[in-house]
Formats: structure tokens, sequence, C-alpha cells
């Protein structure tokens, strides 16, 4: 940034500093803005101190001190109650809170209408790319809110997230679903190539020949065969199929009154499972292994 352009650079608040929080605060930092870092784990704040931020023991004390309040937190409940009791009751009249998780679209609607109630615009920015595509800024984010406060803040979203990957997507609430749609495309895509795959297994061919016979050509061939590759690798079970985050998306659609059935069959197959895998640094059941398990 030039010498003048900083005069108009807001100091930037940070909550959550965890792999993908953290990459991105870095980012800011080395564009050139100010920020102030908040995370439970005190080591997450001493990284951010050392990468040239400040550091603030509390929530409340972050957002006295700065004008944007970025978040990103590992679930849709953690960033409502952050907000709901963290956040909401130290605003002032013209702060912009923008968060980078996923949470349900009902909830970041009515926090939106909280936020406005006191004047703050409330930006959903809820990002793709994961922890690789967070340390390269180069993440996909799919913006909703006031569309004049997201213009005004896209200096900032290009630290954080490649110039031709952000795209407004409306309102309030808009961004949260287009990350939805985004996840579902993965996770149902992933489902149905592992229960594809479970067929040939379970009725006894192996997955090496399976993964030799179905190739490589084609886009669909391509991504069952990765699939088939990592079941050979005796990574099956750690094919994720968005499990935790399913429910947010069955939320929004029964409270619009629409139905994702197999959506809700995934997810409540998948939850009468163990859960033996770590999927997002949560226990989690295995598709795969629920599948194959012979009783």
């Amino acid at each position: 940034m030039s010498e003048d352009s900083l005069l108009n650079v807001p100091t930037i608040g940070f909550i959550g500093l965890g792999a993908m929080g953290g990459a991105m605060a870095r980012n800011l930092l080395a564009g050139g803005y100010p920020l102030v870092g908040y995370d439970l784990k005190t080591e997450l704040t001493a990284a951010i101190a050392e990468a040239g931020g400040q550091t603030s023991s509390t929530i409340a004390e972050l957002v006295q001190s700065c004008q944007v309040i970025c978040t990103s937190l590992p679930s849709s409940q953690a960033w409502v109650t952050v907000a709901e009791s963290g956040i909401l009751p130290h605003v002032r009249p013209g702060q912009t809170v923008i968060d980078f998780g996923t949470v349900t679209p009902p909830e970041t609607r009515r926090m939106a209408a909280a936020f406005a109630a006191k004047d703050v615009v409330l930006l959903d920015a809820p990002v793709s790319g994961g922890p690789g595509g967070a340390e390269k800024a180069a993440l996909y984010l799919f913006l909703g809110g006031d569309e004049s406060a997201a213009r005004k803040h896209l200096p900032l979203l290009h630290c954080v997230a490649g110039a031709d990957r952000i795209t407004y997507c409306g309102a309030a609430g808009c961004g949260q679903v287009v990350k939805g749609v985004n996840q579902l495309m993965m996770g149902l895509a992933d489902a149905a190539y592992l229960e594809a795959l479970s067929f040939g297994v379970n009725s006894g061919v192996d997955a090496a020949i399976l993964e030799s016979a179905l190739g490589s050509s084609g886009r669909w061939r391509a991504d069952i065969n990765r699939t088939a590759q990592r079941i050979v690798a005796d990574e099956g079970e750690t094919v994720g199929v968005k499990f935790r985050e399913l429910p947010y998306f069955l939320q929004a659609a029964a409270e619009a009154g629409f139905q994702l059935p197999i959506t809700e069959r995934l997810y409540a197959f998948c939850d009468a499972g163990e859960r033996v895998v770590i999927d997002d640094n949560r226990p989690a059941p295995s598709f795969w292994r629920e599948l194959t398990k012979h009783e």
C-alpha cells in the first residue's frame, strides 16, 4: 500500500486464528493492514504477534479497538455464540463484521438484522480452498450482505482471496447459501463415488481391480478413480462427505420449506455410525466404513 492509502486503512480485529484464520490474518498483515488477533489458544495469538500483529486478551477489547471485525470459527454454533454474546454487545455504529466461516443461512440473516439494528454491517464471506488456499491467499470467497459495504471492503478481501475468485452473491445469507451448494456438490459426489465402489467391493471385486478398470479418462471417471485410489491405499475411511455441515443445509431447507432428500438420508445413515475418524478436527463417522461393514 502507498503511504497515502495507509491513512484510510482500518484496523482489523481477527477472531479465530486456527489453520484458516491464522493464515488469513497473516495475509492481511502482509497486505499492510494493522491487525489485532484473538484466539482461545495463546500459542495462536503468539504466532500473530510474531508476524507483526497485536493481540487482545478479550473479544470485547478487540471489538472496541477495531473498525472491522473478522471471524473464522470452527462451527455455525461457535460463531453464533461469539457473535451474539461476544461481539454484538460491544459494537458501535459504522463498524463492519466479516465472517469467513460456514454458518447456517438463517442464523446469518438473523444476526445480520441484529447488527443492523446497531448500525453495523455483517458480511457473510465463507471461503473454500482449505488451509493450502488460505496460506496462498488463493481462496474462493462467496460474499453476502449489503452490496455497497461489500464493494468497500474488496481491497481487504483481496488479501485473503484471489481477485478473480470473489463472487458477490446477494443479500445477507446468500454467501452462505452458495457455500452450501459448494459443500453439497463435494459431499454428495464423494458419497456417490463411495457407494458405487462399495457395490463392487461388497460384491467381491478388489478395489485395485476397480481402480484399474475404471481408468481416468473423462471427468467423472477421474474423480471416481481418485476415490478408488484412496480405498486401495487403505484411506477409504477418511474420505469425507461433509458430515459435520450437512445439518446446516438441512436446517436451512427446513426453514425455507423445501426438501433435500439425498442429503437427509446421507446424514441419517452416517449419524447412526460410530465416530471412528477425525473430520475437520472432530470425531465423525466414516461413510465408507458404514457401507462396507458386515454385521
